[in-house]
């Protein structure tokens, strides 16, 4: 079984998505839609139920009750962990829509 390999020319590094995370991270975040990992179900972080009486921020999935994401922030910087995240989606920034 041969490996399939992709030309050098075509990688970069992350950098690269700076511009587009940037758009992502820079919305109201209760507008993201988020789809649980475990269940599927799409729904507006804003619609999660968020257990902030811990080290970490805690969301879960209202469907489910499964943890969606965990958020952390101290003097070290910010930890997100989003392994309940099938799929994020933010609506469309007024940059993305201009011609």
């Amino acid at each position: 079984m041969t490996e399939a390999t992709e030309p050098a020319d075509r990688r970069l590094d992350g950098n690269a998505a700076a511009g587009v995370l940037g758009e992502v991270l820079a919305v109201d975040p209760t507008t993201a839609v988020v789809t649980c990992a475990s269940c599927g179900n799409p729904a507006a972080l804003g619609a999660h139920l968020v257990y902030a009486d811990a080290p970490a921020l805690v969301v879960r999935c209202p469907g489910c009750m499964q943890v969606v994401l965990r958020c952390a922030s101290d003097a070290a910087g910010v930890r997100l962990e989003m392994t309940g995240v099938r799929l994020l989606r933010t609506p469309p920034t007024a940059a993305s829509l201009a011609p």
